[in-house]
């Protein structure tokens, strides 16, 4: 299936590495010239790099999206890097030391650095990039929600559960705001992902997890990227203010020790 994404131009948010970095992949491929960015100035622009020695045309613009300035500059730059911006997929976010405990044990600090870099992020980029899209009559902005949502939360994540839920919310109330204009915002929702940051897990916490998915295994990078783009092409252009779920059919949580 042609995608129609040949010539379009990208903005990745948190493509470094990850999710971000397999959905600029994917949409390369497709033929879309990528922009990425994140706040790893090395890392951005060694998968750049990586991008035009694969034959991708790749620009990089490194920078803070959860900041206002940092998201007006990144849109900017990733705008005028290839003249025009069609596609924004908010990726970037925290996570680490400031998830893990119980809301009555948060610092203040743990529940506002997860809603600014997840949520934040995903409001200003949007609100920066659709002038963009609306100069080329085209746009798609696919956000980042999680299956904490879909599956009600689980405990030690409420700022994190907080911020993809206003991911979602988001959403659905801006894709009613610019569907009108051919600009379409939908949001994934994906389970666990295969990434560096499950490598880290014991064996016995990943076997815990495969174990209560239907599908017996956890999502792979590329996986998530192929639904990106999708959302992202010409096929997907009556898909608007949609949530896809991408958890393997896990709804529920019953972690145990995970």
């Amino acid at each position: 299936m042609d995608l129609g994404l040949d010539g379009k131009v990208a903005l990745v948010t948190g493509a470094a590495r990850g999710i971000g970095r397999a959905e600029a992949l994917v949409l390369a491929a497709e033929g879309a010239r990528i922009v990425v960015n994140d706040i790893d100035p090395e890392g951005a622009d060694a998968f750049v790099r990586e991008l035009a020695g694969a034959g991708h045309a790749a620009a990089v613009a490194v920078g803070d999206v959860s900041l206002e300035d940092g998201a007006r500059r990144v849109v900017a730059e990733a705008a005028a890097a290839f003249g025009r911006l069609d596609v924004l997929v908010n990726n970037a976010g925290a996570g680490g030391r400031h998830l893990g405990r119980k809301a009555e044990d948060l610092d203040i600090e743990d529940f506002d650095i997860i809603v600014r870099t997840h949520l934040r992020s995903t409001f200003l980029c949007a609100k920066h990039a659709i002038p963009a899209m609306r100069a080329g009559g085209f746009g798609r902005i696919v956000n980042t929600s999680s299956m904490n949502v879909t599956g009600g939360g689980r405990p030690g994540v409420t700022n994190y559960s907080a911020a993809k839920a206003g991911i979602l919310g988001f959403t659905r109330t801006l894709a009613k705001e610019v569907g009108a204009e051919g600009i379409t915002v939908n949001a994934i929702a994906p389970g666990y992902v295969a990434t560096d940051f499950i490598a880290t897990f014991s064996p016995e916490k990943r076997a815990v997890i495969t174990g209560q998915n239907p599908i017996g295994r956890f999502c792979q990078p590329e996986e998530v990227g192929a639904l990106v783009a999708f959302l992202c092409s010409q096929q997907a252009a009556f898909i608007n203010g949609a949530l896809i779920c991408m958890d393997g059919g896990k709804r529920d949580f019953h972690w145990g020790d995970a």
